[in-house]
């Protein structure tokens, strides 16, 4: 399971504006914002930018100057390999550490859209035990019982991050991961797709990326 809300992007014009530096071609800029304030790109700063996104990434460093946040909520064991992508990238997570106790478990805390049916009955006889380590650790707020709770927690258990990260980022995560088998990746890439020109601008495939 992988959910992702509330997504801006950010910085698409002023990118632009620098991808034509090189050149001093500011003069051919045709974008603009439509009625609803979107940064629209026109005929010829679109050809420019799909000319960079082509010639690889010494060539479209205007890509890491868009900007994407998102909320991420996700499994542990999804995290762990998202983790793995460090550049350019920023996330602020809901703290298991701190918050870990402050409500009851249920079942839909952990992603189960896969499980069996004895792997569901597993988890939600794990569920039971670990609220009631909870009830335990919120009567006597013994260590152990935090312990518990932490060390018990299975990779499955669901965290949400706001997450920041670069088009440029987006392009190395979209074609490492694209035929991952964990079906969240392809979710993933799939909101990649609907990014503002995220066809044009990321899910498009260079020599060096084939």
């Amino acid at each position: 399971m992988i959910r992702l809300e509330r997504t801006s992007v950010m910085n698409l014009e002023n990118a632009m504006r620098g991808a034509r530096n090189p050149m001093n071609s500011w003069a051919r800029m045709d974008s603009g914002y439509d009625e609803n304030g979107n940064f629209m790109l026109g005929p010829n700063d679109m050809a420019l930018a799909k000319r960079l996104r082509l010639a690889g990434s010494d060539h479209r460093k205007f890509l890491r100057q868009i900007f994407v946040s998102v909320d991420i909520t996700a499994p542990l064991y999804w995290w762990k390999e998202y983790d793995t992508y460090k550049v350019a990238t920023t996330a602020n997570s809901t703290s298991t550490m701190h918050k870990i106790h402050s409500r009851p478990f249920s079942v839909d805390d952990f992603s189960h859209d896969h499980l069996t049916a004895s792997g569901l009955r597993i988890l939600e006889g794990l569920v039971a035990e670990l609220e009631a380590i909870r009830l335990r650790y919120m009567d006597g707020k013994k260590k152990e019982d935090w312990y518990d709770l932490i060390q018990l927690l299975p990779s499955s258990y669901n965290q949400m991050r706001t997450c920041t990260l670069s088009y440029e980022t987006l392009v190395n995560i979209y074609y490492a991961r694209k035929n991952h088998k964990l079906e969240e990746w392809h979710t993933f890439c799939g909101w990649i797709e609907t990014l503002p020109y995220g066809k044009e601008l990321i899910a498009v495939q260079t020599e060096e990326e084939a």
